[in-house]
């Protein structure tokens, strides 16, 4: 199998409703998506969502980024499933080698990368979860089967009458874990989180996110009115440039850490364990660079005595989430996970299937060739802002 071109799309996604956290806020999504064709004609997708305010990456750091790249000396010839995937664990672009983080060009990868394994799967009709048991630095964390999974259910910073009416739809639909968002300038977090628990009731497993929101010297104090919601993960509560002091502020807190925005790439995973700055990682495709990436990660974590959550980036199109679905159902040991919120969250999608989890955030492994979904080409090029080709000649 060779590679024989990549064409790179910027896509456009609409968002059902406006998406705000302390961070940022949108009502549409910019993603990258990849097209990746090999000698035979099979095509194979893959998706990265770029967010300058995370990794430092734009849609046009992307496309110039795998414009320069040649993906298919990376690829090389893999005649089976197993050189695909030694290929893929050596795929590395310079931006990344060259990055202190490890987080420069992860969007980019992974949507490289997805595709290339999305089209190798097809090829040889092997499901794109066997990466999974077919990376050797993953065997502590992968499953011996395929299973199904259950997701968490997210509710926004919004007006109190909209917080309430999402809070009703995740008891009603029966949800186990649910995630909030807090320290968004001028709301109550005491008064919402009250109002919240009252209707998830005393069972659900809630945990907050502050995205960054709080400086470290007022974290603590910050969050100790909020003890009393039994939340069981507080998620990234300051500023990445103040990420060392966790390793002290942690027993002050009161409950377990998870990491986002200082959790991008290894070394921010390895810095992680031996500085001591967390309980939970929270990995996801896009930002960590890539199925291969974001395993190692995982098994990082495994190995360290920590734990996990797969997570997502809002507005991500039925591509990431088949790939985040394939990552979760074969693997043994995440605490949460989030995705899959296709149709509540994207107004047009870019795949035929419909994979939006079910009822308590249930859904089934996917068991197709590659990414195990269809990309809908008339509805990708409808959503197409703008388009690049990569030709690798032969």
């Amino acid at each position: 199998m060779r590679l024989r071109r990549i064409e790179l799309f910027h896509v456009a996604v609409p968002l059902r409703s406006k998406i705000a956290h302390a961070s940022h806020q949108r009502v549409a999504s910019d993603n990258l998506i990849v097209r990746a064709t090999l000698d035979d004609g099979t095509t194979g997708y893959g998706e990265g969502v770029p967010r300058e305010y995370v990794t430092g990456e734009t849609i046009e750091t992307c496309f110039g980024a795998l414009r320069r790249f040649d993906a298919a000396e990376a690829l090389g010839a893999p005649a089976d499933w197993p050189g695909v995937v030694r290929s893929l664990e050596r795929l590395e672009l310079p931006e990344t080698r060259e990055d202190a983080r490890g987080m420069a060009g992860n969007a980019a990868r992974c949507g490289l990368e997805l595709a290339l394994l999305d089209a190798c799967g097809r090829r040889l009709g092997v499901t794109m979860g066997e990466a999974v048991r077919g990376l050797g630095e993953a065997s502590s964390i992968a499953s011996e089967a395929p299973h199904g999974v259950r997701y968490s259910g997210a509710i926004t910073a919004a007006s109190e009458k909209k917080e309430r009416i999402s809070a009703w739809k995740m008891r009603i639909y029966g949800f186990a874990q649910v995630k909030i968002k807090v320290g968004v300038a001028g709301q109550d977090d005491a008064s919402r989180l009250g109002r919240l628990r009252s209707i998830l009731g005393k069972r659900c497993d809630i945990r907050l996110d502050a995205n960054e929101a709080w400086g470290a010297d007022e974290a603590v104090a910050n969050y100790a009115p909020l003890r009393r919601f039994g939340a069981t993960a507080l998620e990234q509560p300051i500023a990445h440039a103040e990420v060392g002091r966790l390793a002290e502020m942690r027993p002050r807190l009161g409950v377990a850490v998870m990491l986002d925005e200082s959790l991008c790439g290894w070394p921010d995973g390895v810095r992680a364990v031996k500085e001591g700055l967390c309980d939970v990682f929270n990995v996801r495709l896009s930002k960590c660079g890539g199925l291969i990436p974001s395993l190692r990660l995982l098994a990082l974590a495994e190995r360290a005595g920590l734990e996990s959550q797969l997570g997502c980036h809002p507005g991500e199109t039925g591509i990431l989430s088949a790939a985040g679905r394939q990552v979760a159902s074969n693997v043994k040991r995440l605490r949460y996970l989030e995705g899959s919120y296709d149709k509540h969250v994207v107004r047009e999608n870019v795949i035929e299937e419909e994979i939006t989890f079910g009822y308590g955030g249930r859904a089934p492994a996917l068991t197709g060739a590659g990414l195990g979904v269809t990309v809908d080409r008339e509805r990708l090029e409808r959503l197409t802002v703008r388009r690049e080709e990569v030709d690798f000649g032969g």
